[in-house]
């Protein structure tokens, strides 16, 4: 089976009903839709609050757009010198490589940007400019390889990418974040592992995972398969509404993560991304969660709570000093620079 990217063809796969097929059409046509044969596998459709559906399968509540939402919610775009690098912090910069997904989350912070219809593949001048960007400020001492999902380049790609950061000798490691260990995991192959290591350079992968379940069989396995091969791994999920916004289904998550050898890294606040209202929580209700968990597991199974400040003045923990509470909603907090900045749940 290949990968559904209509809903006429998650309603011939059964995992919407027929009444639901024209009725998506209009999704749809606004945000991109592809689900894996691995992720397919997994949804329970006969169950209206199942947690893998509601991540991946379209509801009528995207087309739902809030007035506080923005195409950019985390600020990628004033903090872009050339196309495809964000350096928002001094020693690090995000490369956007490729902006297409095996699958596509409903709750995308990017979602205005990938997909079939979107910004597509960096090509040869555009990935030139970029490590020329690179190799020009010493103080880049981390490259984070995102998009879309880096991980589904061709091998051969990968391996341009990574020969081209392996000259730059002031970045000591680059880090990818992606989905396709749980979402596609055939993909990490014996290729693919070679191209990742052939720089030299070290080489991080931050997993995105939200629920226990999308943990299989097939997962670990891909997950054993990029450790043997020297590369360490992390996690970061990102908290939501009806998937995993429960201290008991967050532990059984991370506990899941430590026994695979992947750190729990960051548990993210759901972004300000157009059509997601219904994943968001609240900042109080987050830190009660994150707080239950907290008394739940050891500290090496607990992730750093963040909040992407909307307009891109960067990350911070939502469970220290940095966010206090201003009023019924409203939080006052301090970005890494000292500057506040005024955030609303309403």
């Amino acid at each position: 089976m290949t990968a559904l990217t209509t809903p006429r063809h998650l309603g011939d796969a059964g995992l919407i009903d027929e009444t639901s097929v024209d009725a998506f059409a209009e999704v749809a046509s606004r945000y991109a839709i592809s689900i894996t044969p691995t992720i397919a596998a997994l949804i329970d459709a006969g169950n209206p609050d199942d947690p893998i559906a509601r991540q991946y399968l379209p509801s009528a509540a995207e087309l739902i757009r809030l007035p506080e939402e923005r195409d950019d919610p985390i600020g990628d775009g004033p903090h872009s010198p050339v196309p495809g690098v964000v350096h928002r912090y001094a020693d690090r910069v995000l490369l956007k490589a490729v902006h297409v997904c095996p699958v596509y989350c409903r709750f995308c912070f990017r979602r205005e940007m990938v997909g079939p219809a979107g910004e597509g593949t960096m090509g040869s001048e555009e990935l030139s400019r970029a490590v020329a960007y690179i190799a020009g400020h010493t103080e880049i001492w981390e490259v984070i390889v995102t998009g879309g999902d880096p991980l589904i380049l061709s091998p051969r790609r990968l391996g341009e990418l990574m020969a081209a950061l392996g000259t730059i000798e002031h970045v000591k490691v680059v880090r990818f974040h992606s989905r396709v260990p749980v979402t596609d995991p055939e993909r990490i192959t014996g290729a693919l592992l070679e191209a990742l290591r052939s720089s030299g350079k070290t080489v991080y992968v931050a997993l995105h995972a939200n629920h226990p379940r999308e943990l299989t069989d097939d997962a670990r396995a891909a997950v054993d398969r990029l450790i043997a091969s020297g590369v360490v791994m992390v996690s970061q999920s990102v908290l939501l509404r009806g998937v995993n916004d429960d201290a008991d289904v967050l532990a059984a998550l991370m506990r899941g993560f430590v026994e695979m050898r992947v750190k729990p890294y960051y548990l993210h606040h759901p972004d300000l991304a157009p059509g997601t209202s219904h994943f968001r929580l609240s900042i109080e209700e987050g830190r009660t969660i994150v707080s239950a968990l907290r008394s739940k597991v050891s500290g090496l199974c607990m992730p750093h709570y963040m909040l992407d400040i909307p307009g891109g003045h960067g990350k911070v923990p939502l469970t220290e000093s940095p966010v206090s509470e201003a009023a019924d909603g409203c939080y006052a907090i301090e970005d890494r620079l000292g500057r506040m900045h005024a955030y609303s749940d309403e």
